[in-house]
C-alpha cells in the first residue's frame, strides 16, 4: 500500500509538466503571424500625431458637441460601471498581493458543564492563529499575475466604453445635423413646390396649360409636404438616442448647422498596422491571452505539493485534561505538506480545460486582430471614396440647378417644354441634394467610426 501510494504521488508530480515553467511571466506567442505582427507593431515608438492618440477635443472641435460628450463622460452609467469594474479588479489584484501574507485569526471560546451534580467548572480558550501558505511552486505568483493582467483588461474595456460614448455622442450628434439640414431643405423645396402649384392654376387660367398639369404639382407638392413628418420623427428619436447617452431623461438638443467636420490627420486608403496597437478591444483581447496563461499555470501547480507553516498562540485555563485558575499562556507550531494524490484525475481535467481556454484565447485574438483591422479598412476607404462621390454630386447639382432655371423658363415662355420635363428637373436636384448631404453623413460617420475603430477617446 505504502508503495503504490508513492509511486501515485511520484506519477502526479512528474505528468510530464515541467516545473520551472510555472514561474515564466507571459509573453507574446512568437509562433503566430498575426500575434507576431502585433507584437511589431506595439514595439513601435508610438507617434502622438497618429490617430489613435489624438484627444478628443482635438477631433471634435464643434463647442456644442464638446459640452455634450463631457456631459455624457461625466453621466453615462455604462462608463460608470467600466470603471466600476477597473475598481473591482484592483481590489482583487490588492488581495491575491495579500496572500503572501499570514493570515490571523482571533477565536476566544469557552464553556462549562456539571455531571451527576458536580460543580460546573468554567473553562476558556484565547487563541490567536497564524496560517502561512510558503508560494514553493508559484500558486500564488501565478494568481498575483493573473490579476494584475485583468486590471489591465479592465482599463483596456474601460478605454473602450470611454471611445464608444465618445463616438457615440458624435454621431448622434451629426445625426442631427443631417436631419435638421434635410429638413429644411425639403421645407424650402415645399415652398418652392407651393409658388409652382400656384404658377400653375395662373397658367390654367390664362389657357396655358390644362388641369393635368394643376394636379400633378399639387400631388408632388404633397409628396414633398409628406416627408416632413418622417424627418421629425427621426429628429425625435435621434434626439432620444442622445438622451440616453448622456443619461438624462428626453429632451432637445440644440445643434450646429455646420457642414465642416472633419479630422485634424490625412486619410488615405489602406490599413496603418500601428492603428491596431492603440485599439482598446485588440489590447484586452491580448490581455485575455495573458490572462489564460497565467490560468493554465495555476492549473499546472495543482500538481505540486501545498506547503503551510501554522501557529496557535494565546491564553486558557484548559491544560490537558485538567481546567486550571488562573489560566496559563500557551504556543503551538506546526507544519504541513499537501501533495494531490487521489485528486489527480480531477487536476488533468482541469489542466486540459484551462489548456483549451488558451486555445480559445488565441482564436479570439486573432479574430479581434482582423475584425478591427477591416473596420479601419472600411472607414478609410468610405471616406475616400464618400470624398470622390460628394465632389461629383456637387457637379451634378450645379448642372441640375442650371436644368431647372433653363425648362422652367422654356415652360413658362411656351417654348415647347412640357411641365413633365420641369417636374423632373425639379425632382432631380432635390434627389441630388439630398444625396449630398447623405453622402457628407456617410463621410463624418465613416470619421467618428475611423477613429473609434483605432481607439480614440483619450
Amino acid at each position: 500500500m505504502r508503495k503504490s501510494i508513492v509511486f501515485a504521488l511520484a506519477g502526479t508530480m512528474a505528468v510530464g509538466l515541467s516545473s520551472c515553467h510555472i514561474y515564466q511571466k507571459y509573453d507574446l506567442p512568437a509562433d503566430n503571424a498575426i500575434v507576431s505582427d502585433y507584437a511589431r507593431a506595439v514595439g513601435e515608438t508610438p507617434d502622438s500625431t497618429s490617430l489613435g492618440y489624438l484627444g478628443w477635443e482635438q477631433v471634435f472641435t464643434d463647442p456644442q458637441l464638446q459640452a455634450l460628450i463631457r456631459q455624457a463622460l461625466e453621466n453615462n452609467t455604462d462608463l460608470d460601471n467600466a470603471r466600476l469594474n477597473v475598481e473591482i479588479a484592483r481590489a482583487q489584484l490588492k488581495g491575491a498581493k495579500l496572500s503572501y501574507f499570514p493570515s490571523l485569526a482571533l477565536a476566544p471560546n469557552g464553556g462549562t458543564a456539571s455531571y451527576g451534580g458536580s460543580h460546573m467548572n468554567w473553562s476558556y480558550t484565547i487563541p490567536l492563529s497564524a496560517s502561512w501558505e510558503i508560494d514553493a511552486f508559484g500558486k500564488i505568483l501565478n494568481r498575483k499575475r493573473g490579476a494584475a493582467v485583468a486590471v489591465e483588461q479592465a482599463e483596456a474595456y474601460a478605454q473602450a466604453a470611454r471611445s464608444q460614448i465618445i463616438c457615440g455622442v458624435a454621431s448622434a450628434y451629426y445625426s442631427l445635423v443631417l436631419l435638421n439640414q434635410q429638413l429644411d431643405l425639403t421645407r424650402r423645396t415645399s415652398e418652392i413646390w407651393a409658388d409652382q402649384v400656384e404658377s400653375m392654376k395662373l397658367l390654367k387660367e390664362a389657357g396655358r396649360t390644362n388641369e393635368a398639369a394643376v394636379v400633378q404639382s399639387q400631388a408632388n407638392y404633397y409628396s414633398i409636404m409628406a416627408s416632413i413628418p418622417d424627418l421629425e420623427q427621426q429628429i425625435t428619436t435621434v434626439q432620444n438616442t442622445l438622451s440616453v447617452l448622456l443619461n438624462t431623461y428626453p429632451q432637445t438638443w440644440s445643434v450646429s448647422g455646420k457642414l465642416d467636420f472633419s479630422l485634424p490627420v490625412e486619410i488615405t486608403e489602406g490599413m496603418p498596422l500601428n492603428y491596431l496597437a492603440t485599439r482598446p478591444d485588440v489590447a484586452a483581447a491580448e490581455r485575455s491571452m495573458a490572462v489564460a496563461f497565467y490560468s493554465l499555470n495555476s492549473a499546472r501547480t495543482n500538481f505540486y505539493p501545498s506547503l503551510v507553516i501554522s501557529a496557535q498562540g494565546g491564553f486558557t485555563n484548559m491544560l490537558g485534561s485538567m481546567i486550571s485558575n488562573p489560566g496559563k499562556w500557551f504556543i503551538q507550531l506546526a507544519g504541513s505538506l499537501t501533495a494531490p494524490i487521489f485528486s489527480r484525475g480531477q487536476n488533468l481535467a482541469t489542466y486540459e480545460a484551462a489548456k483549451a481556454q488558451q486555445k480559445q484565447a488565441v482564436n479570439n485574438f486573432e479574430k479581434t486582430v482582423l475584425s478591427a483591422a477591416a473596420d479601419v479598412s472600411d472607414a478609410m476607404v468610405s471616406i475616400s471614396k464618400n470624398t470622390a462621390k460628394r465632389a461629383m454630386i456637387e457637379k451634378q447639382i450645379d448642372a441640375l440647378e442650371k436644368s431647372v432655371e433653363y425648362t422652367n423658363e422654356l415652360f413658362m415662355y411656351n417654348q415647347g417644354t412640357t411641365y413633365l420635363e420641369v417636374l423632373t428637373a425639379r425632382s432631380s436636384l432635390l434627389q441630388a441634394q439630398l444625396a449630398a448631404l447623405a453622402c457628407w453623413h456617410t463621410k463624418a460617420t465613416s470619421l467618428i467610426n475611423l477613429y473609434q475603430a483605432v481607439g480614440g477617446g483619450r
